[in-house]
């Protein structure tokens, strides 16, 4: 043993020098996961006894569940692509040739460095019936006769939140594009100009396919944050009007931590658990395959 360790072969060398790497994600990814999935295939709450998939079968058959997965998905589908505009214009608006740049790159962290629980405690108030900024400014412009109850109507709820996740996580996106933006060599814009290059042809043909690799992880990361999507409609709505608002994070909170059923709960964790890793699979296979 101390002869292989004093001179040692190729994969004993690497093995040793993975072992610590694969120790630590053993007990930060794979025992969660593994710990996760035994839960799932208990009664934890009331017998504790060993009851198979049949949480599984129920979450199957659970309205609740359902409800909760459309509207975690619908969020990720309007608050992914809304932040990456958004993002991708703040980032532009940051690499402009200004004498001073802190104030706007400044002005990109602070939505970033903001709680998600306090950007939606101040977002609720900005959409407040009575003394809400929103309604205040609509009707002193005669956009309106009479104030809206904003969160209290199931359609303008999920916009209000949606409204509000954007505002809060365009910010991250545009950091991570204003670093792509960075690494993109000025002098392919210089030749586009001498090639009689329009601002608009430079822009599809030049940026965005530099800034596509940036783009990829930019939706990843903001594509697994969207699916477990739990702070920001907490605090303006607790998942109402109704169960109008309520995500799958917010479900899983409801039965682990309100009715103690970790079980099924934790069923619940797997099935968001499979989504992710679902969405992940195909921006890695898809998208990223394109974008190489």
């Amino acid at each position: 043993m101390l002869s292989k360790l004093k001179d040692p072969s190729e994969k004993t060398l690497a093995a040793l020098l993975l072992a610590p790497a694969f120790l630590l994600l053993t007990m930060i990814v794979v025992y969660p996961i593994g710990k996760l999935v035994y839960n799932s295939l208990f009664d934890i709450n009331k017998t504790g006894a060993y009851i198979g998939f049949l949480n599984y079968t129920d979450v199957w058959r659970d309205p609740q569940f359902w409800n909760a997965t459309k509207n975690t998905l619908l969020i990720t589908v309007i608050t992914v692509p809304g932040a990456l505009v958004a993002g991708l214009a703040l980032a532009l608006l940051a690499n402009l040739p200004f004498k001073r740049k802190w104030p706007v790159r400044l002005s990109l962290l602070l939505p970033w460095a903001l709680p998600l629980s306090f950007a939606g405690l101040i977002f609720a108030w900005f959409f407040n019936t009575d003394y809400g900024i929103v309604n205040d400014v609509f009707l002193r412009l005669g956009l309106m006769t009479e104030s809206v109850s904003w969160l209290l109507k199931p359609n303008w709820a999920f916009a209000a939140i949606c409204l509000t996740i954007i505002w809060k996580t365009s910010s991250f996106m545009a950091l991570i594009l204003l670093a792509g933006l960075q690494m993109i060599p000025r002098s392919l814009y210089e030749a586009a100009e001498v090639d009689g290059a329009s601002k608009w042809q430079q822009f599809w043909q030049i940026t965005i396919p530099m800034l596509m690799p940036s783009i990829i992880v930019a939706l990843i990361f903001r594509t697994i944050t969207a699916l477990q999507t739990f702070d920001i409609p907490y605090t303006m709505t607790r998942g109402g009007p109704g169960e109008a608002t309520e995500t799958l994070a917010m479900l899983i909170h409801k039965y682990t931590i309100d009715y103690s059923d970790i079980g099924y709960g934790s069923t619940l964790a797997v099935f968001m658990f499979l989504i992710s890793l679902a969405v992940s699979g195909f921006y890695l296979h898809h998208i990223g395959k394109n974008a190489s």
